[in-house]
């Protein structure tokens, strides 16, 4: 970890060879989170999280979360440990 912006927590990625099929979709949430496409933003999240996990360091799951990948090898997400739906009922 290399730091926090709450509700962020910020790291340096490892990027391993699985990465790159979803390379592509994560450049792509970025601009459009740079453009203020929120709707672009809100599809590539889901497309993000309908194909990857995160984990806790015991391996077990986190119920909800936002990943940023960028480029530079630095990594931004965000967790909660009930689905967001449940949270917003």
């Amino acid at each position: 970890m290399t730091g926090t912006d709450m509700p962020w927590t910020h790291a340096e990625a490892e990027i391993l060879p699985g990465f790159e099929e979803f390379r592509s979709v994560f450049a792509e949430q970025k601009r459009a989170i740079d453009e203020e496409d929120w709707e672009r933003a809100d599809a590539c999240h889901t497309q993000i999280r309908s194909a990857l996990t995160l984990t806790f360091p015991d391996g077990s799951p986190v119920a909800e979360f936002m990943l940023h990948i960028h480029d530079d090898g630095t990594a931004g997400w965000r967790w909660h440990d009930e689905p967001f739906n449940a949270v917003d009922q």
